[in-house]
């Protein structure tokens, strides 16, 4: 019995050191999967992480996207505002430059008969000068007549006075 109990003894520690030795590779392959295992949660984490950050980041842009479209939409609004006040502006200007138009065809039409007038003013002026100076031609033509007239009636009672002189000389010679 002694030599079943030794190799019982010794088939018990050769199924205890087989049980070891199994137990050793089953933790080393369950220590491999755990480490896989752990690398894949470290990856997934980082990535997890990285997908965080990243959302972060376009929720950042997303609002600065939602100002800036915000900020556009004001713009759009006063500019729409701007262009209806300009239009406005425009139409009322249209506006008044139509009533400067006709004021400046009015004023245009009053000068072209204005100016026609003034050409009839001037022909009549020219009429006029014309007549004076006819006038003037038979003032003068008349005032040489009368000046040449006046010299022939002066030279007259001249060769009269100096007739007279000439019969008082004689008849106070005569009287002497």
């Amino acid at each position: 019995m002694k030599n079943f109990q030794v190799n019982l003894f010794i088939v018990l520690a050769l199924g205890l050191c087989g049980l070891c030795a199994w137990q050793w590779y089953e933790q080393t392959v369950q220590r491999t999967t755990i480490q896989s295992l752990n690398r894949m949660v470290y990856d997934r984490d980082a990535a997890i992480q990285n997908d965080t950050n990243s959302i972060a980041t376009l929720n950042q842009q997303v609002n600065r996207m939602d100002a800036s479209l915000t900020e556009m939409k004001a713009t759009a609004v006063t500019n729409q505002q701007l262009i209806v006040s300009q239009k406005a502006q425009i139409e009322q200007l249209q506006f008044a430059n139509e009533n400067a138009t006709n004021e400046i065809a009015q004023y245009k039409a009053g000068v072209d008969a204005l100016e026609a007038k003034l050409k009839d003013a001037y022909a009549g002026i020219d009429k006029q000068n014309g007549a004076i100076s006819n006038l003037v031609a038979q003032r003068n033509d008349l005032v040489q007549k009368y000046n040449d007239e006046v010299k022939d009636r002066n030279d007259v009672v001249a060769k009269y006075n100096d007739l007279v002189k000439q019969v008082e000389k004689q008849q106070g010679g005569s009287k002497q």
